[in-house]
């Protein structure tokens, strides 16, 4: 049987966290770590698949419910595959990745993604990489229940590494950005790890859920920051959540436009200012990852924040490219269990 193999890369979001699934802007940018599947179609409907970095093999039936397994997100692509009629049947797969599980680099993303264009070479179809992303958002949101937005697997899925994505997640009209050669966007491994099924990223979306209704907008991105705060009879901690998003969708606006005339000064600022909303409006920081982003301001990183859907996982930080090894080798001494992941520009 023919083999058939795609690479998609990872992805760090320079700002924009929770936005996605509330009809706001996001600003994911595609890294040099990557994954590539390779899958060879099958006439039965089992999917078998191994992955570098996982024990073992895992051997599933396209007609089983997600079981909480690493597996979970392939046996998910090929049924999607599937329904797209990209695929007749099972398939036979191998998943190599140098994106770190647990990262909030978007692994889950790049893997459905990988199996699906994979899938699509087989087919010798000209689907268009956006539908094949929403179709992985399918797969994580149906078959494995895990409540995300688009963000990921349109980042992963259209983005070359080394550049940024400006996308409307309402719309899902995107532009590409060029990031400046002046500073680098560094991605550093806390050293803490996070599941998006661990309860607290669905919490959070379900928050979300309550803030529309008690607001009676479907898109809480695009709440008035000043009618957030008038309004009354509104449990507080939903409160917080509408401004995390309301506030987090004007950043990315503001930090787009920083961009494009080579404020980097304003785009830092506003990357320390996502990050407090995340810790104290979103609550889905931790101690050990404010730690890490107050060291990396402290050591001279224009802006830092958690990137991902929070509670462990990655940073992401700006810095002078001048400056990029020095002061990444100053944060990790500060923190044995950080580790560097990528950078993006000089």
């Amino acid at each position: 049987m023919t083999a058939f193999t795609a690479t998609v890369p990872g992805r760090v979001n320079l700002i924009g966290e929770h936005t996605d699934y509330n009809g706001g802007m996001v600003l994911p940018a595609a890294l040099s770590v990557s994954l590539t599947a390779t899958l060879i179609p099958r006439e039965d409907r089992r999917v078998g698949v191994s992955a570098r970095g996982y024990p073992g093999s895992a051997e599933r039936s396209l007609d089983e419910a997600a079981q909480g397994h690493w597996s979970d997100p392939a046996v998910g692509a090929v049924r999607e595959a599937n329904a797209l009629g990209l695929l007749h049947g099972g398939a036979s797969l191998s998943i190599r990745s140098t994106i770190p599980a647990g990262s909030g680099l978007s692994s889950s993303a790049a893997l459905i993604v990988a199996i699906l264009k994979a899938a699509r070479e087989a087919a010798e179809s000209d689907i268009p990489d956006l539908d094949l992303a929403v179709a992985a958002r399918r797969v994580e949101n149906d078959y494995i229940g895990v409540p995300c937005g688009i963000m990921d697997q349109v980042a992963v899925a259209v983005a070359r590494p080394g550049e940024a994505i400006a996308l409307d997640t309402a719309t899902l009209e995107y532009s590409l950005v060029t990031l400046p050669d002046s500073h680098s966007m560094i991605v550093i491994h806390s050293g803490y790890s996070r599941k998006l099924t661990d309860g607290r990223y669905k919490a959070r979306k379900e928050e979300c859920d309550a803030a529309r209704l008690a607001f009676g907008r479907e898109a809480i991105c695009t709440l008035d920051p000043s009618e957030i705060e008038a309004a009354t009879g509104i449990d507080e901690t939903i409160r917080r959540r509408a401004r995390h998003c309301a506030t987090e969708h004007r950043r990315v606006i503001a930090a787009r436009e920083a961009i494009d005339r080579g404020d980097m000064a304003v785009f830092g600022a506003l990357m320390n200012a996502s990050h407090i909303s995340m810790r104290d409006d979103f609550e889905m920081s931790t101690p050990p990852i404010d730690a890490l982003v107050a060291d990396a301001v402290e050591l001279g990183s224009t802006g830092a924040r958690l990137t991902g859907g929070g509670f462990g996982g990655c940073i992401v930080a700006c810095v002078s490219s001048r400056q990029r090894e020095e002061w990444q080798a100053r944060l990790v001494e500060r923190h044995p269990k950080a580790r560097y992941i990528a950078h993006i520009g000089g």
